[in-house]
């Protein structure tokens, strides 16, 4: 779901489509995914699940200006993650820089 919401939030159509369909082959529902871009009004998601789609959409638009992760933001996802999974959630919502890809790099 973080990949999905970061993916929407940069607005490319490519990564969209393969975090659906990857999510969809996960065992993810349709409504899950549908509900993703309103995560804040659905009711689907767990507390966990909300603390970390909030930790994506605030570390995804530091590039635009919007002043990078809350304290609030932070902490709310620190009573649902441990520092390990915390570390493994800000390396998924974090941008990686174009051009330096490799061919076979991810597998």
């Amino acid at each position: 779901m973080v990949k999905l919401r970061a993916s929407q939030i940069n607005g490319c159509g490519f990564c969209t489509d393969m975090h659906t369909k990857e999510a969809l082959h996960a065992g993810e529902s349709q409504q899950r995914l549908n509900l993703v871009a309103a995560w804040r009004e659905a009711t689907v998601f767990t507390a966990a699940e909300r603390a970390a789609l909030e930790l994506a959409e605030q570390g995804t638009r530091i590039a635009d200006g919007a002043g990078g992760v809350t304290e609030e933001a932070w902490a709310n996802a620190a009573k649902h993650f441990d520092e390990e999974q915390l570390v493994a959630l800000t390396t998924v919502i974090v941008r990686q820089p174009a051009g330096g890809y490799q061919p076979g790099q991810f597998g």
